[in-house]
């Protein structure tokens, strides 16, 4: 689950880490008002879930509550493009009218769990401001790492060590390593799934501040954190991602014109990957769970046929736990009640995969059944192509 950048200051405040001050406006009078409070001099920035907010317009500096008031005028209610929001652009609801910084130095901080080692990571970089993919594509030496030990967390040592690698000096090391340990306490105890200051940033009066921060969360843990869940906005995300979440399917929506109904996150990816081989695009990711029943087949049917690029869908199911016969039967139950318009290719295989295949081709729907993974790939692609 991702926030707005507004209420991940919150949440780190809360753990100690020195943020700028400034609140969140919904309104024009809202901006003016928290601008004068800070004296005028703030900086409005526009939230939405999306980088890349200043290359398109969504930060904006001002120097007087009058001008704040402008310029919030102009950006609530804007449609704010930028390279990770698509031609669409997103709406801006909101802003974060926040205190304007002498900057000495930019830099970054993140923590992100290394799937590979299942440890942790700290990274650290004097290339703040910058995209960190950016830097780690063309400057990779100039990302610092500290990796985690579960058993013992973030020691002071190694917070001091990646103070040092920003070429940070006496004060500013000082100051640094408080943030650095009170970022990962706020990244720990919240159960975030990352933490990115982007820039962090050195005050010429020596502090060390988050100019910026993103925190995504762990949905597996949210149950832990209430008022980490409350601040989901749902205005922010896919509409059929929401619907999917309302039946318990992982399901992220892609560009392709190959839907996926696949049980299992890893067979999921899998179905994917081999659509690409075979030459076509996944239309999206859906994971129907072990179960795969009628009623799961039907909703994710559902979600899937409103893509307005879907050409064709692969049914790619492996029955360990469940037998294919009822996975067939499911399928069979749940097309019933949808009026589907594009071909379907069906890949059963485990146990009584055979039964299975025999409820397909007995079925009045008119299926395309597969022997394997690849020729269930290749007729997905050829179906979506008309042939």
């Amino acid at each position: 689950m991702k926030i707005h950048e507004y209420q991940a200051k919150e949440i780190l405040k809360k753990f100690g880490v020195a943020v700028p001050e400034g609140s969140v406006a919904f309104t024009v009078e809202e901006a003016q008002k928290i601008a004068d409070d800070l004296g005028g001099r703030v900086v409005v920035k526009a939230q939405i879930h999306a980088g890349g907010r200043g290359k398109g317009g969504g930060v904006k500096l001002a120097n007087s509550a009058q001008e704040a008031q402008g310029i919030a005028q102009n950006m609530l209610g804007m449609k704010l493009i930028t390279p990770q929001t698509g031609p669409q652009g997103k709406e801006v609801k909101c802003l974060l009218i926040a205190e304007q910084i002498d900057i000495l130095n930019e830099l970054y901080a993140g923590i992100v769990l290394d799937r590979i080692r299942s440890q942790n990571v700290f990274m650290v970089s004097t290339e703040g401001g910058v995209e960190i993919e950016k830097v780690a594509a063309e400057t990779p030496e100039k990302i610092v790492k500290e990796y985690i030990d579960p058993a013992v967390g973030f020691q002071p040592f190694q917070a001091r060590k990646l103070a040092y690698a920003l070429n940070l000096e006496g004060d500013q090391v000082k100051a640094c390593i408080k943030f650095l340990l009170a970022l990962y306490t706020a990244y720990e105890e919240s159960d975030a799934s990352l933490a990115e200051i982007n820039p962090l940033v050195v005050t010429k009066d020596g502090r060390v501040l988050a100019l910026d921060a993103k925190m995504n969360f762990d949905d597996n843990a949210l149950y832990r954190h209430p008022e980490a869940k409350a601040m989901r906005d749902l205005s922010e995300e896919e509409p059929s991602e929401v619907e999917a979440s309302k039946y318990n399917l992982n399901y992220i929506r892609l560009d392709g014109e190959v839907g996926c109904v696949v049980n299992g996150a890893g067979l999921a990816m899998a179905t994917m990957d081999i659509i690409k081989l075979a030459g076509g695009e996944p239309a999206n990711f859906l994971d129907v769970g072990g179960v795969a029943s009628s009623e799961t087949v039907s909703n994710g049917f559902n979600i899937l046929l409103a893509h307005p690029k879907l050409k064709s869908v692969l049914i790619n199911i492996f029955g360990g736990i469940v037998r294919c016969d009822r996975v067939a039967q499911g399928v069979v139950d749940a097309l019933t009640k949808v009026e589907v318009t594009v071909p379907i290719v069906v890949r059963l295989e485990g146990t009584n995969a055979e039964q299975a295949r025999q409820l397909l081709e007995e079925s009045p729907l008119e299926f395309i059944v597969a022997t394997d993974f690849k020729d269930a790939a290749e007729k997905a692609v050829a179906a979506a192509r008309g042939a």
